[in-house]
């Protein structure tokens, strides 16, 4: 159960990233005054949705599943001294939540903007920077805790 929660963990990092770059590249697009659309609109639900489904498997795997997250939380004086078990326990759980976050504030204030403007505005700000912390948070292989670009 671990390893295919893992590998659909892992697989739908692509996915949100994707839809974050279309969210957020749909917004810097039309910042200067183009119509908001339903495209735009679809862009910034696709990017939420999929983050609320990375943030599901991410707490079956946090919560539940993961060696790695148990044997911190047995010793977590120790998880903190290592860097890969402090990277899971706190600074990729803590970089997320703060994205998802950013990410649904967006999406709230693209709905409740009166102009077409403040709608590009509030996606471009919002799902450009929950973009960045995601890609802050990411365990990319170059790093203490990182995990391939393509878990097979």
């Amino acid at each position: 159960m671990y390893s295919a929660t893992l590998l659909l963990h892992s697989l739908l990092r692509w996915v949100v990233l994707a839809t974050g770059l279309a969210a957020a590249g749909r917004g810097i697009a039309g910042w200067n005054g183009k119509a908001w659309t339903h495209a735009d609109n679809r862009a910034g639900f696709a990017f939420v949705t999929a983050l609320d489904l990375q943030l599901l498997l991410g707490l079956l795997l946090y919560v539940v599943l993961s060696p790695n997250v148990s044997a911190a939380f047995s010793n977590i004086g120790g998880a903190m001294k290592d860097p890969a078990l402090r990277f899971f326990l706190v600074e990729h759980a803590a970089g997320m939540i703060v994205a998802i976050v950013l990410a649904h504030i967006g999406r709230a204030k693209t709905k409740k903007a009166a102009t077409d403007g403040a709608k590009h505005r509030s996606a471009a700000v919002f799902f450009g920077l929950a973009l960045v912390v995601i890609l802050l948070s990411i365990p990319w292989p170059f790093m203490p805790a990182g995990r391939p670009l393509w878990p097979w």
